[in-house]
């Protein structure tokens, strides 16, 4: 065997630890980035928050522009689903940013991005660094300027006003409590009604049985009501489980009979009864009554025949009686949800700005921070190691502060990306910012991807979970990308306009004779389009709209 030197070129991808960061920082959600803040807060001693105005660091978004390099592009075609963002110094066109950090999308302007920061040194591809532990000028804060909170009472003001108090909201159980406190009920049926009520669901259904709730409350071994709460020897008053579930269906009874009507139900069917039982005695409430105890799948299906042969009663009074169930709160503690928790914040405001958009980064959403300027200059003072625990100790406490040097950076791509991809969007969809869903025009994420730079994976990445304010709404990402449907003209239909022309036609049907799916699908093809019955159905059903039998009234 002969021996012998060669060389050999080949290349490999290694998903450095602030790669890996900047991939997993670019799916989270608003609430799970402010989640990872907090923790990063908690366990990085060099990281702190700011509520100064920040300047923009020079790697922000100006670097986050550029399209990838070649061997970038490599990297991408070998592993799709965790690329890096792109930074490269290439001439890039695209839309001029604004000082605030809003980008205009009317005057797309090229220029030369740096690759560089002049007096910065570049980082190595590790958490440990270069070794260097000098303040760089990108260990500043970043961040905008959040405008604080509005606690409802102005400053000086003691007392809240009317209109604060009535926008307090108030749960279902402290309604409930209130009621309660006005019976007159003994120590045990006052703590047996307290157990019920807190063990409501938010619809306020009382979903376990009477029997399973009293095998709870032997378990938990104390008294259900809470320390104001009389009845707390009630337990040792009770000799068995039998008694207990007695004692706790005389407080169902009572907790039926407060508002909201229908509370404390154990099925829909019951809700129902009750809320009809609070009525006037008229011939429909009693027909109505008579349905309710029939299946409810007849009720869904509006199917009067069959429920005019169960109860015995003619079809104009079963009409009535279910025109009279329509009319019925099927959840009674809907009204005490609190619905602020529900609300979505959006990552991103478009706005009008002359004939053009304007899209901007929500600056509530945008973390403030910085690199601790005392921890930092204690660490250069201190390069030795001598006082921190010898050279181990002084080069953990370096890779924390590159750790929160990567964790700045990568939260500042984030949201520079996120902002690219969005003004892309809106420049690509202008019409439906001008003239609604109906003038959505067809986009897939590769358009998008190619466009910028970027991989597909990351467009799908940043549009998952991620928020636009627009004049028309708040909508996630995606919901600017759909399919698209043949026309006779031989172009191409967005299918989020198709579904937004069948909530027209659906909404304009005369009520008495539903457009049926069939009938649906001739008229987008008299608009033109091609669509299916099959396609028309599953449209209708993603919009939650029933067919035609059951629209019928």
């Amino acid at each position: 065997m002969k021996q012998g030197l060669s060389l050999r070129v080949s290349q490999h991808l290694a998903l450095t630890p602030q790669l890996q960061q900047s991939i997993r920082l670019l799916q989270l959600s608003t609430l799970e980035m402010a989640q990872e803040v907090e923790q990063m807060l908690d366990e990085n001693p060099f990281l702190e928050r700011t509520e100064e105005i920040a300047e923009r660091e020079a790697f922000g978004l100006e670097q986050a522009d550029a399209p990838v390099s070649a061997g970038e592009q490599i990297a991408d075609a070998s592993l799709p689903g965790d690329e890096p963002l792109a930074v490269g110094p290439v001439e890039h066109e695209r839309a001029s940013m604004d000082r605030d950090g809003s980008i205009s999308t009317d005057t797309p302007q090229s220029e030369e991005v740096e690759s560089r920061i002049d007096g910065a040194s570049p980082l190595e591809e590790s958490w440990e660094g270069d070794g260097s532990v000098d303040i760089a000028p990108d260990d500043g804060e970043w961040g905008g300027e959040a405008p604080a909170r509005n606690s409802g009472v102005s400053d000086g003001d003691e007392t809240a006003s009317a209109a604060d108090l009535a926008r307090a909201n108030v749960s279902l159980q402290d309604h409930l409590h209130d009621q309660a406190r006005c019976l007159r009920l003994s120590d045990e049926d006052r703590a047996a009604l307290y157990f019920l009520i807190e063990s409501l669901s938010d619809d306020g259904y009382l979903e376990e049985s009477l029997s399973d709730l009293a095998a709870a409350w032997l378990r938990m071994g104390v008294p259900a009501g809470d320390g104001d709460s009389p009845g707390a020897d009630m337990q040792s008053s009770l000799e068995d489980r039998e008694a207990l579930e007695q004692r706790l269906a005389t407080a169902l009874h009572w907790l039926q009979h407060m508002e909201p009507a229908g509370v404390g139900a154990r099925d829909l069917a019951e809700c129902l009864r009750l809320q009809i039982m609070e009525l006037r005695n008229t011939p429909e409430a009693r027909a109505a009554l008579a349905i309710c105890n029939q299946p409810l799948e007849l009720i869904a299906k509006r199917d009067v025949k069959r429920l005019c042969t169960l109860c015995g009663l003619d079809e104009d009074i079963v009409r009535a009686a279910m025109a009279l169930i329509a009319r019925l709160e099927p959840k009674p503690g809907r009204q005490f949800v609190d619905l602020e928790r529900n609300l979505v914040v959006p990552d991103v405001i478009v706005s009008r700005a002359g004939r053009g958009f304007k899209v901007i980064l929500n600056p509530d959403v945008m973390p403030r921070l910085r690199v601790h300027d005392v921890y930092a200059n204690a660490m250069r003072q201190n390069r030795g190691g001598r006082d921190n625990g010898g050279e181990a100790g002084h080069a953990a406490m370096q890779q924390r502060l590159q750790e929160a040097r990567w964790f700045i950076k990568n939260i500042q791509q984030r949201f520079d990306t996120i902002l690219r991809v969005s003004s892309a969007i809106v420049e690509r969809q202008r019409n439906f910012f001008m003239h609604g869903e109906l003038a959505m025009r067809p986009l897939v994420l590769r358009e998008i991807a190619d466009e910028l730079g970027l991989h597909e994976s990351t467009i799908s990445r940043v549009t998952t979970a991620k928020y636009m304010a627009t004049p028309f709404g708040t909508y996630e990402l995606k919901y600017f990308f759909g399919s698209s449907l043949g026309t006779e003209t031989g172009g191409n239909a967005s299918s989020t306009a198709v579904r937004a022309l069948l909530k027209q036609f659906i909404a304009s049907e005369t009520p008495a004779k539903p457009l049926s799916d069939n009938q649906l699908s001739d008229l987008l093809r008299e608009q033109g389009i091609e669509c299916a019955r099959r396609t028309v159905a599953k449209y209708r059903e993603a919009l939650r709209i029933a067919p035609a039998n059951l629209r019928k009234r």
